[in-house]
């Protein structure tokens, strides 16, 4: 197996104003194809720094593929430090310059194609791979057999080079074995319980494959890999190993094929002809925007709406005053009326609700922090449930909530 070392330039990656999602896409493209990411680096944008790193990536790494620190300006370190490391020098690619001569005229941006000229420069070793979405090319180098690719950093440039360019020429290079993944979803017995459950099964897994536990909310998934010649007898042989596992988790499993558990509520609710609305206070839409985030969720999805004031939860979905002023707007109550009301409010079959404390702060009904009801409603059946995450910031809350909702979804259509 061929390994890979990552390295993200930056110093806007290093001072936390930005996320290195280029590293976690990378990786999992290069694992789809038997490439197995040994290290991920992130430097500043220094010359000395990069090729230092670049001296550390070549011994550990047969792939090395850098992102990021690429600029239409003379001072571009990047390009500079690469061709220093392979004593290289840096001169106008013709086919590059007009490359980026027709991406300008494109975007009727032809104005700044001299600002931008300098992207046209290249170590003259370089293979280039065009970039379509952007201005910087990325470019390979070779030492030894071991290859070198170096991208801007912007994700949606990063994206197509990696799937649509070099992870094709990847495959053309170098003699790749098939690597084969399967995910069993199970939600309802803790990972420590459930490791001592399947352990027997799993120390009497073939060394080819490897098994991963992932705790994504209160579900765990357990992902199954296999890696070798064929891809049609790695599936033969993943399918055979979980058919022995499901028997020592029945009951626990809510999936053994699809990831997300977004598009394991998608295709239950596809094949059940079922249409679902939400009602999101402390949540703010990401309940929502997670259902969508599925392809074909306009099938299923009627609508969502987010009355975050007190006044908008009566106004819009009904909730009755009394009913808040007996039990306060964050309560299992409210959550279950204002569920009801969703499902009025859009028809469907199932209404999700939520109401809480996302924080920082207190609620305005003296409610701690981390303190959310929510409810789900299918048909004429209701269940309320109660969490209490004071540990976690206002977006995790957010994204744990949701993760949680559609979890608890799953299992009550499963078990219906």
């Amino acid at each position: 197996m061929k390994n890979a070392v990552l390295i993200t330039i930056g110093d806007e990656i290093l001072s936390g104003n930005t996320v290195d999602t280029n590293s976690n896409f990378i990786a999992a493209e290069l694992k789809n194809i038997g490439i197995k990411v040994v290290q991920i680096l992130t430097i500043s944008d220094d010359i000395e720094t990069i090729r230092q790193t670049l001296q550390v990536a070549f011994e550990k790494g047969d792939l090395i593929i850098t992102t990021g620190g690429l600029g239409p300006t003379r001072d571009d370190k990047t390009k500079k430090a690469i061709a220093a490391f392979f004593n290289d020098e840096i001169a106008l690619d013709e086919e590059t310059f007009q490359h980026l001569k027709a991406y300008m005229e494109r975007r009727g941006r032809l104005e700044i194609l001299e600002r931008n000229r300098e992207q046209a420069f290249v170590p003259r070793r370089s293979k280039i791979f065009q970039n379509h979405n952007g201005t910087a090319p990325c470019m390979m180098m070779e030492q030894d057999g071991k290859l070198l690719f170096s991208l801007p950093g912007v994700p949606y440039e990063v994206k197509p080079l990696i799937k649509d360019q070099i992870v094709p020429y990847l495959q053309s290079v170098f003699s790749l074995q098939y690597i084969c993944t399967r995910v069993v979803s199970v939600v309802g017995i803790p990972e420590s319980i459930l490791a001592d459950t399947i352990e027997e099964w799993e120390l009497a897994l073939p060394e080819h494959m490897a098994l991963s536990y992932l705790p994504v909310g209160t579900r765990v998934k357990l992902r199954l890999t296999a890696s070798g010649e064929s891809g049609a007898v790695l599936q033969e042989q993943l399918e055979e190993e979980i058919r022995k596992l499901l028997p020592l988790i029945e009951g626990h499993v809510i999936a053994t094929h699809e990831d997300r558990i977004e598009k394991i509520l998608g295709e239950i609710l596809s094949e059940r002809k079922l249409t679902v609305s939400t009602a999101e206070s402390c949540t703010g839409g990401e309940l929502a925007r997670m259902i969508i985030s599925a392809s074909g969720s306009s099938a299923y999805f009627s609508g969502g709406i987010v009355p975050y004031a007190t006044e908008k939860k009566v106004e819009i979905l009904k909730v009755r005053k009394e009913t808040v002023e007996e039990f306060t707007v964050v309560s299992e109550q409210v959550a279950s009326e204002m569920a009801e009301g969703c499902m009025r409010l859009f028809s469907t079959d199932i209404a999700l609700s939520t109401t809480g404390v996302a924080g920082p702060g207190k609620g305005a009904d003296g409610k701690d922090v981390g303190t959310v009801f929510y409810s789900i409603r299918t048909g004429e059946n209701s269940v309320t449930s109660k969490l209490y995450l004071p540990h976690l910031e206002r977006m995790d809350f957010m994204y744990f909530v949701s993760q949680k909702i559609i979890q608890d979804l799953v299992g009550i259509l499963i078990n219906s």
